[in-house]
């Protein structure tokens, strides 16, 4: 995931480094660059850090009930 982003990094750089003003090499690797990767990675990490909180919260479980039975009555 991260080498996906460094690489798009990589190639913005040298597209904003041929722009023919400071400001226009700028506003380049703003807009297609870091604003793309920040979403990019958000995206993704909103699935990872989804997945670690289900570990955690199996891994709560497992440690409050190890024999897993209820504690609490059936209704």
């Amino acid at each position: 995931m991260y080498i996906i982003a460094i690489a798009w990094l990589y190639v913005v750089t040298l597209m904003a480094a041929t722009e023919k003003t400071i400001t226009a090499g700028l506003l380049t690797f703003i807009f297609y660059g870091l604003l793309p990767c920040a979403l990019f990675l958000w995206v993704l990490g909103v699935k990872h850090r989804r997945h670690i909180q289900h570990k955690k919260s199996l891994l709560e479980d497992d440690v409050s009930n190890p024999d897993g039975t209820h504690t609490n009555r059936d209704e």
